[in-house]
């Protein structure tokens, strides 16, 4: 048997990481997927080519089905299918991922991605890790011959996947920030409060507890318990011993 052939046998998708769902769960938590280009992004992309010196560089995040490009630099897809993706195999192990040359490498040889357009050769992928430690996708550096990166481009590429990850942290507490205040409602302008009884009239005309309306209105419950100066008012009254010695 050739070697091709026996490559061929054992060319295959990347395996799920053992921590997928939980991976996906938390790549969700992000709201990244599918939305617009960003500069910043980009420019992060920008630099990545530049220290590796290759013409094409993403910033690429893989969900169920796809490796999908918040930022793609030498490329026109925005996605390519997670099972022919390199991606997929850079979010499976905590080092990043580096091919001198995919037609040596019997994970990819065969390669759509690889035999036709773009002609990916070299490939190097450093996970975007969560603090959680869920890779959601790598930072790329990709080129169409073979080549190596010196340990300066690997730390280089190293601190810029951290970058971009942080950029995702900022944008994931950003979200989680505007969905909480969305749903915070704050009391104010003129209430309609009863002088003797104290309950509130609200929008409908409806009179109702001072603690019915406020739970109604806003994020705050009550617990009860009695002042001082009221405790004071509703202690029972005591005899003076004077006044009870006269008693018959």
């Amino acid at each position: 048997m050739r070697q091709s052939e026996t490559w061929l046998t054992m060319s295959m998708k990347a395996p799920l990481p053992a921590n997928e769902s939980k991976r996906l769960a938390a790549l969700r938590e992000y709201r990244i997927l599918d939305t617009a280009p960003e500069q910043i992004y980009d420019d992060l992309t920008r630099l990545a080519a530049h220290i590796c010196g290759v013409p094409i560089a993403t910033i690429s995040l893989v969900d169920e089905a796809r490796q999908w490009f918040k930022s793609k630099l030498g490329l026109r897809a925005q996605a390519t299918t997670r099972d022919i993706a390199f991606c997929a195999h850079a979010i499976g192990q905590p080092e990043p991922l580096v091919v001198p040359d995919a037609i040596k490498d019997k994970r990819f040889f065969d390669n759509p991605l690889v035999v036709r357009a773009p002609g990916v050769r070299f490939y190097a992928g450093f996970p975007l890790t969560s603090g959680g430690g869920y890779a959601l996708g790598a930072l790329c550096a990709i080129d169409r011959k073979p080549r190596r990166l010196s340990p300066e481009q690997r730390r280089a590429m190293e601190a810029l996947a951290r970058q971009v990850m942080a950029l995702l942290e900022l944008r994931r507490v950003t979200n989680q920030l505007a969905h909480s205040l969305k749903h915070v409602k704050i009391l104010q302008g003129l209430l309609p409060i009863c002088a003797w009884c104290k309950r509130i009239r609200d929008d409908q005309g409806y009179w109702s507890q001072i603690e019915k309306y406020v739970r109604a209105n806003s994020e705050a419950d009550f617990t009860h318990s009695i002042c001082p100066e009221c405790l004071e008012k509703q202690r029972p009254k005591t005899t003076p011993a004077s006044q009870a010695d006269t008693w018959p």
